[in-house]
């Protein structure tokens, strides 16, 4: 068994298609100043045909596979985090160790909403740790905007489509995930949902009519919950590391509203030059923000060898999620 599940690999994959603040001017009542001033967007991508949740996914994997030096064929394990899967069942997760070449990995889905890849992490984690899996290839990919009501000024101008991808191997240096703290409140699975088309209420016209199929959320309350969970949880993942606030070289946090990255890194006390944010140019990607930010900090020099990173992310269920990372890689 290996003490540690060292991150090897990483890679992106985000659609082509860039829809600006200017085009939601076109679409809806809302202007690029009322978006950018509550939420900081300015842009983000939007999938089209083919561009589905185990295509971005898949490409994903193969940027991550590439950093990492390895072969599908070496993979035992897919795991993917989505909320947005291809199909309601089988998990895309199997679709993604086809499309890999992976033929011999076990594949399964996580579902945790915006703290997917969090929940995720600590899963594949576990399994490498526990000599369970030698090599994993993570993945996290929403596609949200197929989701959105395109009408609805207070959701549609928030979400974006991506995917990022880790993959883990065992290690006997400090490395990887070295604390997890995970929580969830189900009391609390109404401030943001998709009511249609699941077993309590399957798609109906009736139902399909009425919009029901589209996300919905209450802003102010989620707003609320995500600071005081997200700073908290972070707290509790930093001492469970046996570090301090100041031993955190960056702060990587679900990229959905600037202001809730503002209000938490202040509960922090940590200022926003050590914070990554980029959902200026993705908006929220949901499950995919924490790795797509955490990529680009790699690839922009944010996060180098041996540095610590704090992960924190919120989402619907209630989930949250914060963990501290070591980095190891060149």
């Amino acid at each position: 068994m290996a003490n540690f599940a060292a991150i090897t690999g990483w890679g992106m994959a985000v659609p082509e298609r860039v829809l600006t603040n200017a085009d939601l001017e076109r679409m809806v009542e809302t202007s690029d100043e009322w978006i950018q001033t509550r939420t900081g967007i300015r842009e983000r991508r939007i999938a089209g045909p083919g561009e589905h949740t185990s295509a971005l996914s898949i490409a994903a994997g193969r940027a991550a596979l590439a950093r990492a030096g390895l072969d599908a064929a070496q993979i035992d394990t897919v795991i993917l985090a989505t909320c947005t899967p291809d199909r309601p069942f089988p998990a895309t997760a199997c679709a993604v160790q086809a499309g890999i070449g992976a033929r011999r990995a076990a594949a399964f889905d996580v579902v945790a909403a915006c703290s997917g890849f969090v929940y995720g992490l600590q899963v594949a984690t576990s399994m490498v740790r526990s000599g369970a899996a030698r090599n994993v290839l993570f993945v996290a990919c929403d596609i949200f905007t197929h989701f959105i009501n395109w009408n609805d000024r207070n959701t549609c101008v928030l979400f974006g489509d991506g995917a990022g991808a880790v993959v883990l191997q065992p290690s006997d240096e400090p490395a990887g995930l070295l604390s997890c703290v995970l929580g969830a409140d189900g009391e609390q699975e109404d401030l943001m949902a998709v009511d249609a088309g699941g077993t309590r209420l399957p798609a109906t016209p009736e139902l399909l009519e009425q919009g029901r199929q589209y996300v919905y959320m209450n802003g102010r309350e989620i707003f609320k919950h995500a600071v005081r969970a997200m700073a908290a949880s972070s707290l509790d993942a930093i001492q469970a590391a046996g570090l301090s606030t100041d031993d955190i070289a960056l702060v990587i946090p679900h990229q959905a509203n600037l202001r809730i990255i503002e209000a938490t890194a202040k509960r922090l006390e940590v200022p926003m030059d050590r914070v990554f944010v980029n959902l200026d140019r993705y908006g929220n990607t949901s499950a995919a923000s924490v790795p797509i930010a955490l990529v680009e900090a790699v690839e922009q020099q944010r996060l180098r060898k041996g540095d610590y990173a704090l992960l924190t992310a919120f989402g619907g269920g209630l989930t949250w999620a914060s963990a501290v990372i070591r980095w190891s890689a060149e």
